[in-house]
């Protein structure tokens, strides 16, 4: 069915917009990826989506679109941990390239993905980048132990462009949404999934169990996958879509952590990520057990591939 169509029936408002079947969000999104669409309508997608917002089923409907059209990385031995980096540092360091490095130290394959969202801001990918890791030009295996940045467009060009709307029109569309719950994986993933409103986190919970994901669900730092070392945030796991609760929240937070510089420039990030990598400044806690719970949920997904694989011999 032509976008047309499909833009009259999310476009009547919050109250008159109706919802659509993932077969539908799955066509509709296609379109969108695919660029058979006209700058007009795509911006009017985005705008009809914004005001109405993304059922979980629509999202689920919107990955399949992208993970059919999505370039992947080849299946690894342990479960590739798979993490989103779209928004940066705007009042503390960017964690994500020490929680990348962190995980893989424990010998796990790491991808982490991301572009450029928001232009003030320092991006994991800058830093990753003074750490000795570059952004990929192309999707090759990535190895146990192994961090490797993959830019937006190199996975899916169609959703970089989508991605690139909010230059124009100043909002987040379903795009934003669909990169931080996308498996770019040809084998088992594990999405490090965070958000940053409150009202996202049952919508991406749901979206998680339409999909049969495995995930780790958090309030993210300034909406980075890594935690907040300032908190104890609620922390819930998804194995193959199974809701797992691994961490209650606490109230408080810490007005200073030991050893996280005031400064959030690239190489003030990239010196402190060294040096706690080294051992000379101590891992933030909630850093540190963010890592031991992914680490349980690659093991619960681990030995969940494995059973499928005898039932099915």
């Amino acid at each position: 069915m032509g976008i047309s169509q499909y833009i009259k029936e999310i476009g009547r408002g919050a109250r008159g917009a109706k919802p659509l079947n993932r077969a539908q969000a799955l066509d509709l999104f296609g379109q969108v990826l695919d660029g058979t669409v006209t700058d007009l309508e795509i911006g009017a997608f985005c705008l009809a989506m914004r005001i109405k917002g993304e059922t979980p089923e629509e999202m689920a409907g919107f990955l399949d679109a992208t993970h059919e059209r999505l370039a992947r990385f080849p299946a690894t031995d342990r479960p590739l941990i798979v993490v989103p980096s779209y928004n940066g540092a705007r009042r503390l360091p960017v964690l994500t390239p020490l929680l990348a490095l962190l995980l893989a130290r424990e010998g796990l394959p790491v991808l982490v993905h991301g572009a450029a969202t928001e232009s003030t801001r320092v991006l994991a990918s800058n830093v990753l980048g003074t750490l000795g890791v570059p952004a990929l030009g192309a999707v090759r295996p990535i190895r146990n132990g192994e961090v490797v940045f993959a830019p937006t467009e190199l996975l899916s060009p169609g959703l970089k462009r989508l991605l690139d709307v909010r230059r124009v029109v100043g909002l987040r569309n379903p795009g934003h949404s669909v990169v931080k719950l996308m498996q770019p994986g040809a084998g088992t993933c594990v999405v490090i999934g965070s958000y940053t409103h409150p009202a996202y986190a049952e919508s991406m919970a749901a979206t998680f169990e339409l999909m049969g994901t495995t995930a780790l669900l958090s309030r993210g730092l300034e909406g980075e996958s890594a935690a907040d070392p300032r908190r104890v945030a609620q922390v819930d796991g998804f194995v193959n879509g199974r809701r797992v609760e691994l961490q209650v929240q606490q109230p408080g937070t810490q007005a200073e952590v030991p050893g996280l510089p005031k400064e959030i420039d690239i190489e003030t990030t990239a010196d402190y990520t060294r040096r706690v990598l080294a051992g000379e400044t101590q891992v933030p806690d909630a850093i540190a057990q963010q890592v031991a719970q992914i680490l349980q949920l690659a093991q619960l997904a681990q030995a969940a591939q494995e059973r499928q694989q005898v039932e099915t011999e």
